[in-house]
């Protein structure tokens, strides 16, 4: 296994079982999808799909927690769909 692919496995792992219980508390779902360039990207569903505190949460907790972990970690975003009906 690669060193990319430790570390998303170790991401993924946090994003489990640290993060994820906390999302689904508030009725959100949080999802793994890829890291790029030191860049986390997830998906954001549920509650938090239409809550307007979702870009804090995403920052402010998602952000700080996994960086904190994981210090080569630049950012958390928000993956970008590829159904063309959702932007």
């Amino acid at each position: 296994m690669s060193d990319q692919a430790v570390l998303e496995s170790q991401i993924e792992d946090t994003i489990e079982n640290q993060i994820r219980p906390y999302i689904e508390a508030d009725g959100g779902r949080i999802t793994f999808i890829e890291m790029k360039d030191n860049i986390v990207y997830v998906e954001l569903a549920g509650a938090c799909g239409t809550c307007p505190s979702a870009q804090m949460t995403l920052k402010g907790g998602v952000e700080a927690i996994l960086k904190r972990r994981f210090p080569e970690i630049v950012s958390v975003e928000l993956a970008r769909s590829e159904n063309p009906y959702f932007g």
